[in-house]
């Protein structure tokens, strides 16, 4: 009897083993990010379907005292694979890691480019990635300098491939819609405005990076900086100046309103993409 019973439970014990490489090939994630895919790799995604191309416009400037200068980088590198992933249908190209900017010897935390090199090398990207294959290419950015440029881009390339059945789309909501909305959301529910390295920002690098020391948490208690302005309104002269890289108030800061953003940014980008490639 025992003999039989230690035969049956060895028998169960082989097929269960032989059953986990099969859940584990299953549960492995699809391959959305170029940089980390061969080329037959690449090729074989093609062939199944995977022809939008997402270029990831990041940006390295100064984030405040407490966030690290790659934030844009580092936070779209993980947006991008979230929306490839829930489109289904797409690959992220590498990071562009620069933005429309200007290094500030006071805040010497940017390398920014102009704005002739920045759609230039967007432009010179999406027709390598249109030569390499893919048929749908997707500009965005998480900076606000540059999204003019992304549209301008957008518009050149759709109507310079069009005849090959290529679209060239600027997801645009990405970024402008969810800063509109996430505003109104900060003043529905008693948060100050905020803007470069604020509430928003702190929050999101916390979520997403806050335990891969893309913020640092000692510092979130004090980052309050100067007061929020219109987007290209001068700064008022009486105003003492704390000039710190915070324009409003981070104090508030958590991962769960990071995770909001987040949501926010890839729920966004995926509605506007199907909508823009219907």
């Amino acid at each position: 009897m025992r003999e039989k019973f230690m035969y049956k439970l060895n028998s169960i014990l082989t097929a269960a083993l032989l059953l986990i490489p099969a859940l584990f090939a299953q549960t492995k994630p699809a391959l959305v990010d170029f940089e980390l895919m061969t080329w037959p790799e690449v090729k074989q995604a093609l062939a199944d379907g995977k022809t939008t191309a997402l270029i990831m416009n990041g940006g390295t400037e100064q984030r405040g005292p407490q966030g690290v200068n790659g934030a844009h980088t580092l936070i779209v590198r993980k947006l991008g694979v979230m929306i490839a992933e829930k489109l289904g249908n797409a690959i992220v190209a590498p990071v562009i890691p620069y933005s429309i900017n200007r290094a500030n010897p006071a805040l010497p935390g940017t390398i920014g480019i102009s704005s002739e090199v920045f759609a230039r090398l967007n432009e010179e990207v999406a027709e390598q990635m249109i030569a390499n294959g893919f048929k749908n290419i997707v500009l965005m950015g998480d900076h606000g300098g540059g999204q003019k440029e992304l549209s301008e881009v957008a518009t050149k390339l759709s109507a310079k491939y069009a005849d090959k059945g290529i679209r060239v789309v600027h997801c645009n909501e990405f970024y402008d819609k969810v800063g509109k909305d996430f505003d109104k959301w900060l003043a529905d529910n008693g948060y100050p405005a905020g803007s470069h390295a604020s509430v928003k920002d702190t929050s999101e690098l916390l979520y997403l990076g806050g335990d891969e020391g893309w913020v640092r948490k000692d510092l979130i208690a004090t980052a309050v900086g100067d007061p929020v302005r219109p987007r290209g309104a001068p700064r008022e002269p009486n105003v003492k100046r704390i000039n710190n890289g915070i324009e409003g108030d981070a104090r508030r800061s958590t991962p769960e309103i990071g995770r909001r953003v987040v949501e926010m940014k890839v729920d966004y980008a995926v509605d506007q993409i199907h909508r823009l490639l219907k």
